[in-house]
């Protein structure tokens, strides 16, 4: 008896998160170009779990334990677009991405950019490499999860001033694909 119990349990915890993604994969049917932070706050489902509903081919997991590999790949780029998207804010900054070191529990960046600070790296439970192909346009992005499957930052492939990916950049991102794939 105490077994069906467990089990009904298991099937009671598991519903609501159920629903929040079947309200999520009918938000992205509905408009798929939407923020996937926002349909995570509106279905009450991790960020994770919904870039986990976008297609398959739109996106690579890697092993955060690839993180400072993965970072020094990324600061070879040029400037970037480096964005961080919380409840109270999207914060977006243009720059290149400088060579990190580790020190006190962090992953630590500075130099000649306004990026700059210390990243909590062993917080990193995920990197996906995500190209996103919108109905107006292509986006690719890396993005960086913590264990909660929150975006901890994303680095975006930039455009140019008529919008277009830059090319030098977006061939990098072609490159990251098959060599973290």
């Amino acid at each position: 008896m105490s077994r069906d119990m467990s089990d009904t349990q298991a099937i009671d915890q598991t519903a609501p998160a159920e629903d929040g993604l079947a309200r999520a994969r009918a938000m992205l049917a509905e408009k798929p170009d939407a923020m996937v932070e926002t349909v995570a706050r509106e279905t009450g489902v991790s960020t994770r779990a919904v870039l986990e509903l976008l297609p398959p081919e739109g996106r690579i997991l890697i092993a955060p334990e690839r993180f400072e590999a993965l970072w020094q790949e990324l600061a070879a780029w040029g400037a970037v677009m480096l964005l961080v998207n919380t409840p109270d804010i999207v914060l977006e900054c243009e720059g290149s991405l400088p060579v990190g070191s580790f020190g006190h529990g962090y992953y630590n960046i500075h130099g000649d950019s306004p990026i700059g600070g210390h990243i909590k790296a062993s917080n990193c439970a995920a990197i996906y490499v995500v190209d996103r192909q919108l109905p107006s346009r292509r986006v690719c992005s890396v993005q960086f999860f913590n264990g909660a499957g929150e975006v901890m930052f994303k680095v975006f492939v930039r455009r140019d001033s008529q919008r277009v990916l830059l090319s030098d950049q977006l061939a990098r991102f072609e490159g990251l694909k098959a060599q973290f794939a």
